[in-house]
This record gives C-alpha cells, sequence and structure tokens, in this order.
C-alpha cells in the first residue's frame, strides 16, 4: 500500500467519523431544545401550584439559601 493510498483511506475514515458525530451533535442539539421546553413548562406548572397553595412568592423562580 503506497503512502498516498494509506493516506487517502484514514482521511476517508476521518470524514465518515466528523459526519456521524456531526449527526450525533444535531440530534443532541433537538433533545436538549425538547428538554428545555418541557423544563420550562414543568417549572411554570410548579410556580402556579405554589400560588394556589397560598404563597406569595414562587420559590421556583429562587436560589436556594447556601448558594
Amino acid at each position: 500500500m503506497t503512502n498516498i493510498t494509506h493516506l487517502e483511506e484514514k482521511i476517508a475514515h476521518l470524514t465518515r467519523t466528523v459526519e456521524d458525530l456531526s449527526d450525533i451533535v444535531a440530534r443532541q442539539e433537538t433533545e436538549l431544545a425538547v428538554a428545555q421546553r418541557r423544563l420550562a413548562m414543568l417549572m411554570e406548572r410548579e410556580a402556579g401550584r405554589e400560588m394556589d397553595a397560598g404563597g406569595t412568592v414562587p420559590l421556583a423562580d429562587q436560589r436556594p439559601p447556601h448558594w
């Protein structure tokens, strides 16, 4: 195997790896966006429950005291 052929094969494998990783990152970006929307909805729902329970300030929007 010549040096050029070896380098071409290596480039082909690296190109495939980069394409695969790009697909994975794109999928994870979509999953993260969905998770963030769901978290925001849950935070709003919990803040509503706290207000309905007689709370004056939604605690979901506050940092814990140890921060």
